[in-house]
């Protein structure tokens, strides 16, 4: 039996994404990002959702525009720094914000996909992590409305380690390089950091793929996440602005000037 995941555009790749979902999105900074499905839900006006992501673009791309929007409710992150407006939003107590690890982050995710409900961890032991009182939701007043709890703290051998929940998602948006009909992904390089994890923790996971191929094409040891974590695939056009590879931060230095003899 022939099991064909591909659906005809973005908009309809997230047709069941109400209001309030929760959604674990891959990418890292700007790299790999489902800038295509991104701004399908912007198009569909879906609002305060639960985002899982590494972070959270930059302000005018990336997750940055569902943000600027007011669209995101809450976001599980381990970098934000990018963002003044995700910064604005927080202290002012628009938006709740969960900062964890970012190897705990990874690992929640994955755990998640894997059907592992916890683990234990030595990331954040002997820090606010453990102890709880992180402000995850401020008040207008600059208060603290809502705190992160204390986590469950076990001794193995000589060293202490942290109980950490497992993280699934109503939904998980990923881009790749090349996929199948099956589901079946490639990432390109670097693109791949949280793609795999965010697919695996989602219960309906969504791919936009760069090449779309038949079943069959992708030799399986390259295969870097099987179809059984996929449930829809679209194909991105080039030419989609939404599409673009931006880069978050450009560095250059200087050509040195050549000795002359």
């Amino acid at each position: 039996m022939s099991v064909d995941k591909v659906v005809g555009d973005s908009l309809e790749a997230v047709a069941d994404i109400d209001d309030g979902a929760s959604v674990s999105v891959g990418g890292f900074g700007l790299c790999g990002i489902p800038g295509v499905l991104i701004e399908a839900l912007r198009e569909r006006g879906v609002g305060g959702l639960k985002v899982v992501s590494n972070n959270c673009g930059v302000d005018d791309w990336g997750l940055g525009l569902l943000l600027r929007e007011g669209r995101i409710a809450r976001m599980t992150s381990s970098y934000v720094g990018e963002n003044k407006e995700f910064a604005r939003q927080y202290l002012s107590g628009e938006l709740e914000v969960e900062l964890v690890p970012q190897g705990t982050l990874a690992e929640r995710l994955r755990a998640g996909g894997a059907g592992i409900p916890g683990f234990y961890t030595p990331a954040g032991v002997g820090t606010q992590i453990a102890d709880g009182g992180l402000p995850w939701r401020y008040r207008e007043d600059g208060t603290v409305a809502v705190a992160s709890p204390p986590k469950e703290t076990r001794t193995f051998g000589d060293r202490a380690y942290l109980l950490e929940e497992a993280i699934t998602t109503d939904f998980a948006l990923v881009r790749a390089a090349v996929g199948d009909r099956h589901g079946n992904l490639v990432f390109h390089a670097s693109a791949r950091n949280f793609n795999p994890l965010a697919a695996m923790a989602g219960r309906v996971t969504v791919a936009e793929v760069e090449e779309l191929v038949a079943p069959g094409d992708i030799p399986p040891d390259q295969v870097h996440l099987p179809g059984v974590f996929v449930q829809r695939v679209v194909r991105v056009a080039p030419d989609d602005p939404a599409a673009a590879k931006r880069i978050e931060r450009r560095t250059t230095r200087p050509r040195p000037v050549e000795e002359t003899r």
